[in-house]
């Protein structure tokens, strides 16, 4: 009778310590084990996943076979079941389950790049982004007009408008969402600028000195010979000569140009050909830089009217007078 009680006792006491034995030893490889990496991995949290799925996720991956509810349990307990954040994590090799979780609590994902290049046109950075990996394509035509119709300005030539320089981004955005984001930065570094400019500039709006910019960011890569190039531009805008610059008329000759700028170009007229008509071309002919832009409306002081490649380094000899500027051109243009 009495080893009957005993066991009857003793029985549920033992199971009871080896349940919680068993569940102890279960909680320290939870907080303890690494998952089964043998390298560094990404993984992707799709927007609406939950705790749970996730959990099951792991396991279906192979990368533990400890039950899902443990995690599920565990964030709940840790109150960050329901603060997981979409996105591409980059998880390392020794990553425990706690880690894993606040890893995805914590919202640092990967994050790609792009590079918006100074003096591309729209056009080549619409058809570059289209090709990003990373990039969700939502937009139905690479068309420029249409861009602009999405991002809320139909009417307005798009050409210029996104800012040049490199944007980091997680895994998931959208190409609307991106040019957006460049959209809006290039309107915030042209007002910017154009609140802080110089005094007697001749330009009537923001727009044109966008569109100087451009001209600017076309005719030098020459970071120093910025503000130079500027002063030579306003100065004939002022003395109401015109700008007689290339690279305005191969932007008017779009899909004719093959490379070579021939006489006849010069003399064929567009609204961009800066040689037969005066004042800005209506509308900028690239992606200027935030530094083409404070150029030009910061012009560097001067009398310097003329200019022309010398050949060194893309640099240019400055004149101010069209004979000084015709013996440059003999000299490194003719030689």
């Amino acid at each position: 009778m009495k080893k009957t009680l005993l066991f009857k006792v003793l029985l549920p006491a033992t199971v009871v310590a080896a349940v919680c034995t068993y569940l102890a030893l279960q909680y320290q490889r939870f907080l303890h084990e690494p998952l089964a990496l043998d390298n560094d991995m990404t993984y992707i949290v799709t927007p609406g996943s939950s705790l749970k799925s996730i959990s099951q996720d792991l396991n279906q991956l192979g990368l533990t076979d400890l039950p899902p509810f443990y995690l599920q349990l565990y964030g709940r307990l840790t109150n960050q079941a329901h603060k997981i954040k979409a996105g591409e994590y980059q998880i390392q090799a020794e990553t425990t389950l706690p880690a894993f979780l606040e890893k995805l609590v914590s919202g640092k994902v990967i994050m790609n790049a792009f590079t918006i290049i100074e003096g591309m046109t729209a056009g080549e950075m619409i058809a570059a982004l289209h090709a990003h990996p990373k990039i969700v394509k939502t937009l139905e035509t690479k068309s420029l007009n249409m861009v602009m119709a999405e991002l809320g300005a139909p009417d307005k030539n798009g050409e210029g408008w996104f800012l040049p320089e490199t944007y980091h981004f997680p895994s998931g955005t959208t190409d609307l969402d991106f040019l957006r984001r460049a959209y809006q930065q290039m309107q915030q570094t042209l007002e910017q600028a154009w609140a802080e400019r110089a005094e007697n500039l001749p330009y009537e709006s923001p727009y044109e000195a966008l569109i100087m910019a451009s001209i600017i960011e076309k005719e030098t890569g020459i970071a120093e010979e910025r503000p130079e190039i500027a002063g030579v531009f306003v100065r004939r805008l002022q003395k109401g000569m015109r700008l007689q610059t290339d690279p305005t008329v191969i932007y008017g000759l779009g899909a004719k140009f093959d490379g070579n700028l021939r006489r006849e170009d010069l003399r064929s007229d567009t609204p961009y050909n800066t040689y037969t008509r005066a004042g800005l071309p209506p509308s900028p002919i690239c992606l200027p830089s935030a530094e083409s832009i404070e150029a030009a409306l910061h012009p560097a002081d001067g009398d310097s009217l003329y200019f022309v490649a010398t050949g060194e380094d893309g640099r240019h000899k400055f004149s101010a007078t069209l004979k000084e500027h015709n013996r440059a051109v003999r000299r490194y243009q003719l030689k």
